[in-house]
């Protein structure tokens, strides 16, 4: 195998490889990367067994053929190499070495044989449809924050996403929870959603398919089966085994009847959170919320540190109301609204409160509060 090919290119295609790669493992073959050489094209392929992720760039291929090389170390010298420096990848099979050549730089990396490599078994998908770039990444940018991190309830340690109805439509739904705070996202489904399996994404899968969602414009190839996903461009193609185990009912967690209804600056608000739970405990981050007459009074008291306390001008109109919630979650779902005003709908001091944006419910939060 011998190709000459662009270094910002190779470095994109190495950078989503690395990243998919377990740093620690215990099968040499999964830290590299497989690189197939063919007609003008070169395939890039790394997995950890669980996520396969296969990107295809443009190269000048002198002669086809395949080997597999450290996908950190390739990564490393892409690198450091000069922008727009020509690599020339030459692969010996004799010597087991493959040669990274780039102006006056060298590089001779140790290869395993390709034969190793393990390939992820193709699956029957379910449902295949296609959805804009902008649409999946609001879908998982919105729920994300929320997933849990706790192993032992493996089933929320990703995004839940499925077919749902809201408000007599249909519509493509991410859910995410870790118990203390939940997120619902929703979008229109796609056509040949209909047939979508609810499927929990792993958290990992999730953060690399985030990063080919930057381009509004693209759209989204998206297979689903109940024991795997898939994402893919017309030149990265992500496959992702999914969580195994049930999903909570997380409807019954969304409150139905909280009438005491707070408007308020998003933005205002999150920074008003973040100044006065900079004296709050590390451990608690608790910060309590004190509502009367369209007055919010932000308090915290931390015995270590201090106090603090701040007022914020709202629109409010209900009985007086105390409730204290941790403020890295009030932080983290304020950080999701996209429209000026967020609206806080509350019940007692012991329930839970919906958060949305404004009069949009197609993104719901909710957040249990905390004794402060």
């Amino acid at each position: 195998m011998k190709l000459s090919i662009e270094r910002n290119t190779l470095l994109k295609a190495v950078s989503h490889a690395q990243s998919v790669v377990e740093r620690r493992n215990t099968i040499p073959i999964l830290a590299n990367v497989l690189i197939e050489a063919e007609d003008d094209k070169v395939q890039f392929r790394a997995t950890d067994l669980d996520v396969e992720i296969v990107d295809r760039v443009q190269a000048k291929v002198d002669s086809t053929g395949s080997t597999t090389v450290s996908a950190i170390l390739l990564h490393e010298i892409a690198r450091k190499l000069p922008d727009g420096a020509l690599i020339e990848l030459t692969a010996d099979t004799e010597s087991s070495r493959l040669k990274v050549e780039a102006g006056r730089s060298n590089f001779s990396l140790a290869t395993l044989p390709k034969e190793d490599f393990p390939i992820m078994a193709s699956s029957e998908y379910a449902a295949n449809f296609s959805a804009k770039s902008g649409d999946l990444r609001r879908l998982f940018d919105k729920s994300r924050f929320a997933i849990s991190t706790e192993e032992t309830r493996y089933y929320l340690n990703g995004v839940y996403m499925h077919s749902a109805t809201f408000e007599n439509s249909k519509v493509l739904r991410c859910v995410a929870t870790d118990g203390h705070r939940l997120a619902r996202v929703d979008t229109g489904l796609p056509e040949g959603a209909e047939e979508l399996p609810g499927v929990i994404i792993p958290r990992k899968t999730v953060a690399e398919i985030r990063k080919f969602l930057d381009d509004d414009e693209v759209q989204i190839a998206v297979s689903v089966s109940e024991t795997k996903v898939r994402f893919a461009t017309p030149d990265i193609t992500l496959t992702s085994k999914v969580i195994e185990g049930t999903f909570p009912d997380y409807t019954r967690v969304i409150p139905a009847s909280n009438e005491k209804k707070l408007e308020v600056d998003a933005d205002e608000f999150a920074k008003a959170v973040d100044r006065v739970s900079t004296v709050s405990s590390e451990r608690s981050r608790a910060v309590k919320l004190s509502l009367e007459d369209d007055q919010l009074t932000l308090i915290v008291n931390s015995p270590d540190s201090g106090a603090a306390e701040e007022q914020v001008a709202v629109a409010y109109s209900d009985e007086r109301l105390e409730i204290g919630f941790n403020a890295k979650y009030l932080l983290e779902i304020s950080g999701q609204i996209d429209k000026e005003n967020a609206i806080f709908m509350f019940n007692s001091s012991g329930d839970p409160v919906l958060i949305r944006e404004g009069n949009d419910l197609s993104a719901v939060y909710v957040v249990m509060p905390m004794r402060v």
